[in-house]
């Protein structure tokens, strides 16, 4: 190689680690943070985050299949809307759909509800939600509008209510006292 080729390959990858070093990368907040390492095991640990090896040798054989069930909204949601009936719930799509419904008093009204997962963190944009009204004036004449109305938000704030509930339960469901024993469980 020549002279000129060394010196470019060393410009570049002086500006690569330059650049790289100028990236924000995500990270924690230092206050929240305690410095000292065993302390951050600890906290990680407790709150569910770290893994302990004999944990998994001691528990058996077999997998854990939670799926759904262990994202807080997607279950307050489906409790709230289980006295509807559902056309599609995908997980994986993050998308809930009922069908029409009516109670017994009005056969000319109907409502139906989507709601759509924007994220899984408990937090009020992390749902879309919408409500459709069918009314009929004979059984082949019906409108169909989506409405903002007072139903709407309280739908919302009664998910993530329960969303909060369950979230609070699974965290104190998790959490391990953290003894500082490597390779033995906690209990010992």
């Amino acid at each position: 190689m020549s002279q000129k080729n060394n010196k470019n390959i060393i410009f570049l990858l002086s500006l690569l680690i330059f650049l790289n070093s100028c990236i924000k990368l995500p990270g924690a907040d230092a206050r929240k943070i305690p410095p000292n390492a065993k302390d951050r095991v600890r906290q990680n640990l407790e709150s569910g985050k770290g893994f302990r090896i004999m944990d998994d040798f001691n528990k058996g054989r077999g997998g854990n299949f939670e799926f759904a069930s262990s994202n807080e909204l997607w279950r307050a949601s489906l409790d709230t809307i289980d006295f509807m009936p559902l056309t599609s719930a995908n997980y994986s799509g993050g998308i809930l759909i009922t069908d029409w419904y009516s109670d017994n008093n009005s056969t000319k009204e109907s409502i139906k509800i989507t709601i759509r997962f924007l994220t899984n963190e408990v937090r009020s944009d992390a749902l879309d939600i919408k409500v459709f009204y069918k009314n009929c004036d004979t059984e082949m004449n019906c409108s169909i509008s989506e409405k903002d109305s007072t139903f709407k938000n309280e739908l919302r704030k009664e998910i993530l209510r329960k969303a909060s509930i369950y979230k609070k339960q699974n965290k104190d469901k998790n959490f391990k006292p953290y003894t500082g024993k490597i390779g033995k469980s906690d209990t010992d």
